[in-house]
C-alpha cells in the first residue's frame, strides 16, 4: 500500500505542473488589436463654429403695398421666380385711376388758359411798341402810352400766374399717378416667391415703419445665399476674409460643401449667460447649390487655417496621452513617443517618430492592450 502511494506522486505532481503550464500558456496568447499602416495625405489646421450657423440669404424682402386697398391681382405664387420690375401684385385702382383723368383733364384746361392769356400779353407788348412809334409823331399822347403800359404789365402777370398754375396743375399730375403706382407691388430684385400671404378681394394694409408687421409677399434672391456662424473669440484673431471653409447641412448628410469667408464681424458679441463668439459669413464656391437651400437651415462651418498635402499622418484617434502611439512590431505592441505638426480631429502630422509603413494600433478601448503584450492584427 505504501508503495502504491509513492508510485502515483510523481503522477499527481506531472498534472499539476502540466496545468499551470497551460494556464500560463493561456495568459502568453497573443492580443487581437485593429491597426492602420502609417501612409501619406492631406493633414489640416481648422476651426469649426461655437454653435449651430444658419443659411441666410443678404437679398430676402417682405413686401407689402405703400397705400391700403383691395387685392385685384396676384402676379406670382408660392416657388415661382421672377424678375426685377415683375408685377406681383395690384391692388384695386379705379378710383385712382380717375384722379388721374381729372388731374390730366385740369392741367390740359390750365395749358389752355395759360395760352389764352400769355397771348393777350403779347398783343398788349406789341401794341405799346407801336404806340411809342406813334408818339415820335405827337400822335399819341403820353397818357394813352402810360395806359398802354400798364395793361402790358398787366397781361404778362397774368401770364406769369398762368404758368405758375399750369406748373401745379402738372405737379398734381405727377401726384394722382405716383398715388396710382401705389396699388401695384414690384419685385425689387431677380428671385423667387417665398411666400404669398394674402388672396384676391382681401383689403391689405401697408407695414407700418415703426411696427414689425409681416408682409403681404417674401422674396428671397438665391444668388445672395449665405451661412452666418459663430466662432469662439479666442480663434477670432485667426480667421480673416478668403480662407477656406467646408459647410455642412443638416438636409445633405455626410456630404461637405465648399465654401469660403467673406467677412468677419468687426466686433464680439457679448451677451449675457453665453460664451462671446464672432460672426463669420461664408459663402458657397458652387453657386447652383444656392437655388436648393432654405433660409433658416442649421448649418456648420469648418475653416482651413493651414493644410499641409502628402504628408505622414496618423490617425488622431490612435494617439494616446502626451502624443504617444503603440506601433505593432512583429508579435509585441511597442510604445513610440511623436513629434505632432498639424492636428485636427481626424488626423495628426507625424514630423518624428514613425516611418511609412508602420503598423499603429487604433483599438485602444481595452486594459490588455498595452506596451510590451503579444498581439496580432485583427484579420
Amino acid at each position: 500500500m505504501q508503495h502504491r502511494r509513492v508510485r502515483a506522486l510523481p503522477t499527481l505532481v506531472v498534472a499539476m505542473v502540466g496545468a499551470l503550464f497551460l494556464a500560463r500558456c493561456d495568459d502568453w496568447s497573443p492580443v487581437e488589436v485593429s491597426v492602420e499602416t502609417i501612409g501619406r495625405g492631406r493633414v489640416e489646421r481648422t476651426i469649426i463654429n461655437s454653435k449651430a450657423g444658419t443659411v441666410k440669404a443678404r437679398r430676402r424682402a417682405n413686401l407689402s403695398p405703400e397705400i391700403g386697398g383691395r387685392v385685384a391681382f396676384i402676379g406670382f405664387r408660392e416657388g415661382e421666380r421672377v424678375s426685377r420690375g415683375d408685377v406681383l401684385l395690384r391692388l384695386d385702382d379705379q378710383d385712382l385711376q380717375a384722379g388721374v383723368k381729372l388731374s390730366e383733364r385740369e392741367h390740359e384746361a390750365a395749358m389752355a388758359t395759360e395760352m389764352q392769356v400769355c397771348l393777350s400779353a403779347e398783343l398788349a407788348g406789341r401794341d405799346l411798341q407801336r404806340n411809342h412809334e406813334l408818339s415820335r409823331d405827337n400822335i399819341v399822347s403820353e397818357e394813352m402810352l402810360d395806359q398802354l403800359e400798364s395793361r402790358r404789365d398787366a397781361e404778362r402777370a397774368a401770364c406769369d400766374a398762368t404758368r405758375a398754375n399750369t406748373r401745379r396743375s402738372s405737379a398734381a399730375v405727377e401726384l394722382a399717378r405716383a398715388r396710382l403706382a401705389k396699388t401695384v407691388l414690384r419685385a425689387p430684385f431677380d428671385g423667387v416667391v417665398a411666400e404669398v400671404g394674402s388672396e384676391l378681394g382681401e383689403w391689405v394694409t401697408p407695414s407700418p415703419p415703426i411696427m414689425a408687421v409681416p408682409g403681404i409677399l417674401d422674396l428671397i434672391d438665391p444668388s445672395s445665399i449665405y451661412v452666418s456662424a459663430p466662432v469662439d473669440e479666442v480663434d477670432s484673431a485667426s480667421i480673416q476674409a478668403g480662407l477656406p471653409a467646408r459647410i455642412t447641412l443638416d438636409p445633405y448628410p455626410g456630404q461637405a460643401l465648399e465654401g469660403k469667408v467673406v467677412r468677419v464681424a468687426p466686433y464680439v458679441l457679448d451677451i449675457q449667460e453665453q460664451n462671446r463668439t464672432v460672426e463669420i459669413e461664408c459663402d458657397f464656391v458652387n453657386l447652383e447649390i444656392n437655388t436648393r437651400l432654405l433660409p433658416g437651415t442649421s448649418a456648420d462651418v469648418e475653416i482651413i487655417l493651414e493644410a499641409h498635402d502628402e504628408v505622414l499622418r496618423v490617425p488622431a484617434h490612435a494617439l494616446l496621452e502626451g502624443d504617444r502611439v503603440l506601433v505593432l512590431e512583429d508579435d509585441h505592441l511597442e510604445e513610440r513617443q511623436l513629434e505632432i505638426g498639424l492636428k485636427n480631429w481626424d488626423y495628426a502630422e507625424i514630423l518624428g517618430g514613425l516611418s511609412e509603413g508602420d503598423r499603429v494600433v487604433v483599438s485602444l478601448d481595452r486594459a490588455e492592450v498595452r506596451a510590451g503584450a503579444r498581439a496580432v492584427a485583427k484579420q
